[in-house]
């Protein structure tokens, strides 16, 4: 495997203290231009706050041995879809006119996680069936499959960890909803996102803003862990990199 997969707790922890830190930058530059209320919209708006882990994906990328022409990070990151003309990812890898790999990145603080919650897992769901419907219809180039790659990032606090109650007006919800919070629903969803094929590999970290600053982050399931995410993004990357 490529040294950076064997260095992985060190490189995510160096990602997870730039997104604290930048967070409480953007914050403080917020407070002193009087609208510390964006602060609370930065964990959706503030993009820089996620670099560090698209520059962790970036670097496991390039270490499949695949040049760095072919990788998108910060320009020409549209793709076309089936339901709306583009949508703009987080990282692409393209070679040879095939699309490679297309990762998405995305993180969520409170206080609002309810609706959030919901607007997250619809556009990530919606994101994969325009991606995979467009697919179908050739716009891609090819009949490889794409690498599809969902990272997320939440705030582990009261907020997002204390059970949520349901309403079932008319029908039961699946048991494994029942009183599980935000941070168990984000845990559930991206095991499902996984399961039923819509991306082809999810890690789901948690981290707290005291201990975020230096890096502590938590994995809830191994099976979203971002070890098992680097390791099935490297080996789809490598084939085309040889």
């Amino acid at each position: 495997m490529p040294k950076i997969i064997d260095n992985l707790d060190q490189q995510v922890a160096t990602a997870v203290n730039h997104y604290w830190t930048t967070r409480k930058a953007q914050g403080e530059r917020q407070k002193s231009k009087g609208t510390s209320d964006a602060g609370l919209r930065s964990a959706v708006t503030g993009g820089a706050q996620m670099d560090g882990f698209i520059d962790l994906v970036t670097k496991i990328i390039l270490d499949t041995g695949i040049e760095n022409k072919y990788v998108y990070q910060k320009k020409s990151l549209e793709l076309p879809g089936f339901f709306r003309p583009t949508k703009e990812w987080d990282l692409l890898v393209i070679k040879d006119g095939n699309l490679v790999a297309a990762v998405e990145a995305k993180s969520q603080v409170g206080p609002s996680f309810g609706n959030n919650f919901n607007n997250r897992t619809e556009e990530a769901m919606g994101t994969a069936l325009d991606l995979w419907t467009a697919f179908r219809e050739g716009a891609f180039n090819g009949d490889t499959q794409p690498f599809l790659g969902y990272f997320f990032m939440l705030e582990d606090c009261e907020a997002s960890t204390r059970p949520v109650r349901v309403k079932e007006p008319h029908f039961k919800v699946f048991p494994e909803f029942e009183g599980a919070s935000y941070m168990k629903r984000y845990e559930l969803f991206c095991k499902k996102l996984v399961r039923e094929r819509h991306y082809t590999s999810a890690s789901f970290i948690t981290s707290d803003s005291v201990n975020g600053v230096n890096g502590t982050y938590k994995e809830p399931s191994k099976d979203l862990a971002f070890s098992n995410f680097a390791r099935s993004l490297s080996s789809h990357v490598r084939i085309f990199a040889e």
